[in-house]
């Protein structure tokens, strides 16, 4: 896997790393700390021996030099870990333990929260444009999202098809946490109509031919296994009548484009604004998550009608920002910002869309998409990532 430098920061203690199969969560604990002691449980061997006898791991570590930084890799799947590793945090050592998982679902039953307040919680994303660099391309990664383990594939759109398979099979499958594999097959499809979009559970519902509360029971596993994400909506303050659903999206763009079944009557606009809409919510989400700002992700949208893509709100302020997957701004583009902005005057309004120019339109900047993505970091502030040259009097009034 490349080893680029990643936004996320080595904390000082101890700390969860949770992200999903293939985020580079490994590749990245090996560059920022090469001597670490490492029990892969994704090795059978190494998974049998701690499984049947969990004490072990207190042996391993016991042998490492003081002050050691010590690995478990994927420790979702021996959750007994934990009391172990808690045991050892308690008796002393200045052991660093690095606990990486792409799945919450056994933790949350396992025994997590004995280390509340011992281990910090981070979080794996997918490449970022700023980590990419220059080999960031944007139709590219519409296509084929930006993963790190298919981006470094020889051979990146089969991986991508891959990708989902694995966690079929090696996730839900191996570890029995959906008994019909079929019927969830099924439903990862269904699911992805709704990335994007607000989610109607009867509805998936009615599309993969099962029940309700089988789809829920679906949803929390995606969301588990981290493949997906739900938007809440944003009722701060709140004047109008909101929606109460919440916006659905897949981790990732191209794998939602790999899940999503394209025939003759697709427009590929509509597929491509779903996937592109995608791919500003992992940067958005990752750029949270990386500059641990504490501030929030939701959507905004009235029961008129009027719709903001994504709201974040903390202490960055609060900022509002449509994607539009079209080259030029339209008067309509901006009504869901202007309705926004009547509603929270103090609001940042930003119209992300796929033309070259910086422009500001009825009090809205309007930036190109790839410029805001290529320019968010960590480092940064949003109000840096969204810096620009004032418009020239054609461009403001345009």
């Amino acid at each position: 896997m490349t080893t680029l430098p990643r936004f996320l920061t080595l904390p000082s203690g101890s700390f969860f790393l949770f992200g999903p199969r293939g985020t580079g969560k490994t590749t990245w604990l090996r560059s920022v700390l090469p001597g670490a002691l490492v029990v892969d449980l994704l090795r059978s061997g190494e998974y049998r021996r701690l499984s049947a006898r969990p004490e072990r791991l207190a042996e391993r570590v016991r042998s490492a030099p003081p002050g050691s930084d010590i690995v478990v890799d994927e420790v979702q799947r021996v959750p007994e870990l934990l009391n172990v590793v808690h045991s050892l945090m308690q008796s002393g050592g200045g052991h660093r333990f690095v606990l990486t998982g792409s799945s919450a679902r056994k933790l949350r039953s396992g025994g997590v929260n004995l280390l509340a307040g011992r281990a910090m919680l981070r979080t794996m994303h997918p490449f970022m444009a700023g980590e990419l660099g220059c080999s960031f391309d944007l139709e590219a990664t519409l296509r084929l999202g930006t993963v790190p383990t298919v981006v470094d594939s020889d051979d990146p759109a089969s991986a991508l098809d891959a990708y989902a398979s694995l966690y079929v099979e090696q996730e839900v499958r191996a570890e029995g946490l959906a008994r019909d594999v079929g019927s969830f097959s099924r439903f990862l499809e269904a699911a992805a109509f709704s990335h994007a979009a607000t989610l109607n559970v009867s509805e998936v519902a009615r599309e993969c031919e099962t029940s309700r509360s089988t789809v829920v029971g679906y949803l929390e596993l995606l969301e588990d296994l981290l493949l997906a994400f739900r938007l809440p909506v944003f009722t701060r303050r709140a004047k109008r009548r909101l929606v109460s659903h919440p916006r659905f999206f897949y981790f990732d763009c191209g794998v939602f484009r790999s899940l999503r079944p394209a025939g003759p009557l697709d427009r590929p606009a509509e597929i491509g604004g779903a996937a592109l809409e995608g791919l500003v919510a992992q940067h958005l989400r990752a750029w949270l998550a990386y500059s641990d700002s504490g501030a929030r992700l939701h959507y905004w949208r009235t029961r008129g009608g009027s719709e903001v893509d994504f709201v974040l709100y903390g202490a960055p302020g609060i900022w509002a920002f449509d994607v539009m997957n079209a080259d030029r701004v339209r008067p309509a583009d901006l009504r869901g910002l202007t309705a926004f902005g009547r509603e929270y005057p103090e609001a940042h309004r930003v119209l992300l869309y796929r033309g070259e120019y910086r422009l500001v339109r009825r009090g809205v900047l309007c930036l190109p998409v790839g410029d805001f993505l290529h320019g968010l970091s960590p480092e940064r502030g949003l109000d840096d990532a969204v810096s620009a040259p004032a418009p020239s009097p054609a461009q403001a009034t345009g």
